[in-house]
């Protein structure tokens, strides 16, 4: 009795004046007690809030399936002693979260008075000091009990939790066994780690025999003259098939696949997933090598009438792009204005960078401008520029306009639509006259210029509702070039894939799996869309890839609505669509961003408030649900 009120009188000591007795506290805890206190944990609470329900917390458990099955026996060994002690057994993941609890329902509902519950977030952020937020910092067993916690909700409980690493030493999650303080026992420190070491073992063994499976299936490849190699998880190479071995100076068992690309100029062709008969998880990669030249000369089997043209960009093979390649041959040498039209994310600057790179003035410059991103108000400064003192604010020497910078080269105008329309007059004469006049200045400035102007809006359309000037518009189009949307050359999907994989280096093997389902997808956002998806794809664990291809294959309609669009809950409440188109019409937001707005806080309300919760429901990560809140000040 007297240990524990010294205690408490310690606690409350550091809490209220931040003084602590480090020499009378394990130095784990002091330790820990510091970080809360710089962090703002409240001490007085302590309760769980970032739960995971539903779907959220069945993906977070298939992201740990392993972990859960290699576990579970061990554990339910000692659920006869854990049940009797009135003790819980909790399984947490690597980020804190509660994977799973056994114990008996009293104890259970006990923990749940604290929201000690499956699903919840339970590290020193959320609530302090405990076994389960310590062990995960720092990575060794730990024993917390009574006001060693350093919130007030788990002062009656006593923890004890080990880490259970991988096998190649990463940590895999934490094994806790936890119980009121009155029920605690001397040895729960040493069964956890017991326990957990055993964990480790059996991953290991398990990695072994994946291997062994790994290992039997080149069994099942007949050797052929194609260079093939078997990969393990680890990228090295287990096996490789006679081709390679008579390249290779020596052969051990076992080697670096970078390594093996760089000394023997290989190049990956084709790489497929290799799943286990007994458990179904991913077992390693069979990988179809290529020589790099031979992988040159097949990116470059294109047809004999293929345009002989430079472009930056990954042409692929559709007769609908093979059109623009044409089209872009024959204009290129000349010096006629140019209007290309096409949907966003199509390349439309890529298109109009080739004509640039293919024709006379390619030594010149090429100036892009986004007529659309500029402001009203400074349009007129960045494309003609303004002479020293022309207004409050300008540089001392004055600023050369795009017009003038564009001189001897390309200018490109992209999203013309959106110039203003005392804007399009200036723009006429300059075409017209070949000069500029800067703002504040009297002088003209000769400049020989190709216009190439680029637009995913119609501008015939914007002609006939007197919002585009009718004579500029003859003046930009004299060859209108219209770029296709990728659902009109899908058989460059793959092409464009490869090309910017290897570009960022990335490594997807998924991706030739789904290629069906890419190629039947319609991509609203065209190439755009496509980079975008490769590029999340590239940092998502390989457990949560094929819930960000069901969110891409499932969202709205079938290829019409954007990925990245925000999951809204369908609802019937008529008050909250009128909100929304109320806000609209009031010019707070747009649209979109309203549904958005609505579709976090029906998130929220779902999860009981629970952001991480709301964040896993919305499918987007918690980073960007935060920002969010704060976008929206909720």
């Amino acid at each position: 009795m007297f240990n524990e009120t010294l205690s408490t009188k310690m606690w409350k000591r550091f809490v209220q004046e931040g003084v602590i007795d480090s020499s009378r506290i394990n130095k784990r805890i002091t330790e820990s007690w510091i970080r809360c206190k710089n962090r703002y944990v409240d001490p007085y609470r302590g309760i769980g809030r970032d739960i995971l329900t539903g779907e959220a917390f069945e993906r977070q458990k298939h992201r740990h399936q392993e972990l859960l099955d290699v576990t579970r026996p061990h554990v339910e060994k000692m659920s006869t002693f854990i049940e009797d002690t009135g003790m819980i057994a909790i399984l947490i993941d690597p980020d804190g979260y509660v994977l799973s609890m056994k114990g008996k329902k009293p104890i259970l509902q006990y923990a749940g008075d604290i929201n000690f519950v499956e699903g919840v977030r339970w590290t020193e952020d959320e609530v302090g000091t405990n076994a389960i937020g310590t062990a995960i910092h720092a990575k060794e067993p730990i024993l917390v009990t009574g006001t060693e916690h350093y919130s007030m909700a788990s002062h009656k409980w006593s923890c004890s939790a080990a880490p259970i690493h991988d096998d190649e030493g990463r940590l895999a999650g934490i094994l806790d066994i936890s119980c009121p303080v009155e029920q605690s026992h001397p040895n729960m420190l040493a069964i956890v780690s017991s326990i957990a070491y055993t964990v480790e073992q059996e991953w290991n063994r398990r990695r072994e025999q994946d291997e062994l499976e790994l290992i039997r299936c080149t069994w099942e490849i007949a050797e052929t003259s194609q260079p093939v190699v078997f990969l393990n998880q680890k990228q090295q190479v287990i096996f490789a098939n006679k081709t390679v071995r008579q390249k290779m100076s020596s052969w051990s068992g076992k080697c670096d696949y970078q390594n093996l690309l760089r000394e023997y100029e290989y190049a990956e062709r084709k790489r497929t997933p290799v799943y286990s008969r007994r458990h179904g998880r991913l077992l390693g990669y069979c990988v179809q090598l290529g020589d790099t030249a031979m992988n040159v000369r097949y990116s470059m089997s294109l047809p004999a009438s293929f345009p002989n043209i430079r472009f930056q960009g990954e042409t692929g093979t559709s007769k609908a792009f093979l059109r623009v390649l044409k089209q872009i041959e024959r204009i290129a040498q000349s010096s006629m204005n140019v209007c290309i039209r096409g949907e966003s994310g199509t390349g439309k600057e890529l298109v109009a960078r080739a004509i640039h790179e293919n024709s006379p003035q390619r030594s010149g410059p090429f100036v892009a401008v986004n007529c659309g991103a500029i402001p009203k108000d400074l349009i007129e400064s960045e494309l003609f520029g303004y002479a020293e003192g022309a207004f409050t604010g300008s540089r001392r020497h004055g600023y050369k306009g795009k017009l003038q910078q564009a001189h001897g080269g390309t200018l490109f105008l992209d999203e013309i639509g959106e110039i203003p329309h005392q804007m399009q007059v200036a723009l006429l004469r300059v075409l017209q006259e070949r000069k500029v006049v800067p703002i504040g200045s009297t002088s003209e400035i000769p400049v020989h210029i190709r216009v190439i102007a680029a637009t995913h809006r119609d501008i015939a359309r914007l002609v006939q509702e007197g919002k585009f000037r009718e004579d500029l518009y003859y003046r930009l189009h004299v060859f209108p070039l219209y770029v296709p949307p990728l659902r009109e050359r899908k058989e460059d999907i793959p092409h464009l894939i490869r090309y910017y994989c290897r570009k960022n280096k990335l490594e997807l093997p998924v991706i030739s799996s789904v290629m069906p389902q890419l190629l039947e997808y319609d991509w609203p956002g065209n190439i755009r869309e496509l980079f975008n998806m490769l590029d999340r794809l590239s940092v998502c664990e390989e457990e949560d890839i094929p819930y960000v291809l069901q969110e891409l294959f499932h969202t709205g309609a079938k290829g019409k609505a954007s990925p990245a669009a925000p999951v809204v809950t369908t609802t019937s409440d008529s008050k909250t669509n009128s909100s929304i188109q109320r806000t609209v019409r009031a010019g707070k937001m747009t649209y979109r961003e309203e549904i958005e707005k609505q579709s976090i806080i029906q998130a929220l309300q779902k999860t009981n408030g629970s952001a991480s919760a709301a964040a896993g429901l919305l499918g987007i990560p918690r980073s960007t649900f935060y920002r969010k809140l704060q976008k929206y000040n909720l």
